[in-house]
């Protein structure tokens, strides 16, 4: 466990992209943040931060899903195609993440640590709003750091409230400030180029938070290809499917191999230029 969340991190750069200035916790139109990628000092890949964009949150008719590209990039190379960026903390948190890969793990050790400490030493698991709070002191407590330009992590955690019956999304802002979105989130470069999308999506077709788990799916997919076209760090889903996990109040589940491959080739059948994935 780390003794002290913040101390001795660096990898938060100060978040860019729209900030609504409303208090924390309001449920307010989601951020849309592009991580401030850097390289560290030297030459050569092997001293090149690896960064992964980009991820999607959507509330549906029985929870949230989340989308995320496949890609993770030092720089302008591509080190990687196959990155989960979609991580489950406990059976009912997501957090979804774009950023320094690096960081994101240590940070995902951390909290499921932390958690499971608190569930075990108080014998009943930690509140929401502790979740929420833990995540926040861990950004708060590396703000100095961030602010020197080492990497960054940008967070969207998805849960199911159970108290409540729904899914719910929130961000942070780089002091560690959370606000909660009322239908949708989405984090890395890729974020900044679909942001208009999404409020077309529910002006012309309703709430996310009404459609059925297929059509969400089929939406967010949507929102991310057009993200890979706009975006060069954003992998597209031609040469490698995407990652998709729904949170409901049975829990956490993976999207199915299958289901993707199907909603992607419908999508991807769309453009004629598009290299389908393999397997079709």
């Amino acid at each position: 466990m780390l003794s002290n969340p913040g101390e001795g991190r660096g990898d938060f750069a100060a978040l860019v992209g729209w900030r609504s200035p409303v208090a924390p916790d309001a449920a307010v139109r989601p951020a849309f943040a592009s991580p401030g990628g850097t390289t560290s000092p030297g030459d050569g890949l092997a001293q090149t931060n690896i960064h992964g964009t980009t991820v999607i949150a959507v509330k549906y008719r029985d929870g949230v899903i989340n989308v995320g590209d496949r890609r993770a990039t030092g720089g302008f190379a591509i080190m990687y195609d196959k990155a989960e960026k979609i991580l489950a903390l406990d059976d009912y948190t997501l957090m979804a993440i774009s950023g320094s890969f690096s960081k994101a793990m240590e940070i995902t050790r951390y909290l499921r640590h932390a958690f499971k400490y608190y569930e075990r030493s108080q014998l009943q698991p930690m509140s929401l709003d502790g979740k929420l709070s833990e995540l926040g002191k861990v950004i708060a407590g590396n703000q100095m750091a961030a602010l020197q330009g080492i990497g960054a992590v940008i967070p969207v955690l998805s849960t199911y409230d159970r108290e409540r019956d729904e899914g719910r999304i929130f961000f942070y802002d780089a002091g560690g400030a959370r606000f909660e979105t009322g239908e949708y989130g989405a984090a890395g470069s890729g974020s900044t180029q679909i942001r208009g999308v999404f409020e077309y999506i529910t002006k012309t077709k309703g709430p996310f938070r009404d459609m059925d788990r297929d059509t969400a799916l089929r939406e967010a997919l949507t929102l991310l290809e057009i993200a890979a076209d706009l975006d060069a760090a954003t992998g597209g889903a031609g040469k490698v499917l995407p990652v998709a996990k729904t949170i409901t109040r049975e829990g956490i589940e993976d999207v199915d191999e299958e289901t993707l491959r199907t909603v992607v080739n419908e999508i991807l059948s769309r453009d004629p230029l598009a290299v389908s994935p393999s397997g079709r």
